[in-house]
């Protein structure tokens, strides 16, 4: 009797944990469609009005679907500076990438920012208070020999636009620190409402400076494409993580380098060099092995328990 009750409790779990990873690979892919948009973009306008737009676009349709009276009570924050801290941080790594994007090319500017779960690991001990073994120390010591073999500092490697990709990774970390801490207090919608409300109040007053009005409708459709991309991928990540362990999405955030290879060819006509590539699978071996460290490190510590 109880195998053939756990039976379909099982059989759900295993098709929620599916769904889950197929929510996360479409939001990396429509990440990526968002990035080679930004790239395109900044032919014809400041990456500033670039990420104006994502954020303008993307509050406009985040307001329709959550807002006081669809979503009673999802402006009430029991954490208003963390909010402050964590928008800033994604405002600011929104800000670095779209720059970047001007000069490097899609595969490396994702490359740098795979580093991003490298640095989690190593900042979350004074942070979190989650400090890293010496096993995965040492990968994140090669993790980091990686970006360095992508950026070739001082070598004649990548654009110096790399070190712009390079600092919006460090915000990027700060950014998914502060998300962690914030779980704690405030709902997921109501963390997705400030990011977008934060973006747009700094922003707005730049436009009056760097505004270029679209010469094109293309133009425009850009425009707005980057918006939906910014909030559905958000959404669709939302979505993946209600379905299934974060254990378990971590890996699959690797797949984005796949979607960005793909547009940078079909876009642009550029394919990374053998330094790149091979920068690249180290970072993304050094990942996959801190992710591997956590899950083991997660199943002997329920064990103990």
């Amino acid at each position: 009797m109880g195998d053939f009750l756990t039976a379909p409790s099982q059989e759900a779990q295993r098709k929620d944990r599916l769904t889950g990873i197929a929510l996360m690979c479409a939001a990396l892919a429509i990440f990526s469609v968002l990035d080679a948009s930004a790239k395109w973009a900044s032919q014809f306008m400041h990456p500033l009005q670039s990420v104006w737009a994502r954020y303008a676009v993307s509050v406009v349709l985040v307001t329709i679907v959550l807002n006081p009276l669809t979503r009673p009570g999802v402006m009430t924050t029991r954490a208003p500076m963390l909010q402050a801290v964590r928008s800033l941080m994604l405002l600011l790594s929104t800000v670095l990438n779209f720059l970047a994007l001007q000069y490097l090319q899609l595969a490396e500017v994702m490359t740098i920012m795979f580093a991003t779960p490298l640095l989690i690991a190593l900042i979350s001990g004074p942070f979190l208070g989650e400090w890293p073994g010496p096993r995965r120390l040492i990968a994140i010591a090669v993790g980091f020999l990686g970006v360095l073999v992508v950026m070739r500092p001082g070598a004649g490697g990548l654009h110096p636009a790399a070190f712009l990709s390079a600092a919006g990774v460090l915000c990027y970390a700060f950014y998914n620190l502060t998300t962690r801490k914030l779980a704690r207090f405030d709902s997921s919608e109501t963390t997705m409402v400030y990011s977008g409300v934060a973006g747009v109040v700094l922003m707005t007053p730049v436009m009056f400076v760097l505004w270029t009005t679209p010469a094109s409708p293309l133009v425009w459709a850009v425009m707005l494409l980057m918006g939906a991309c910014g909030a559905f991928g958000h959404w669709l990540i939302i979505g993946a993580h209600r379905r299934a362990p974060a254990a378990v999405l971590a890996p699959f955030i690797y797949t984005q380098l796949i979607w960005m290879l793909i547009l940078g060819w079909l876009i642009f006509g550029q394919w990374p060099d053998r330094w790149t590539l091979g920068g690249g699978l180290v970072v993304v071996a050094s990942g996959l092995y801190l992710l591997y460290r956590e899950r083991v490190q997660g199943v002997a510590s329920n064990q103990a328990v």
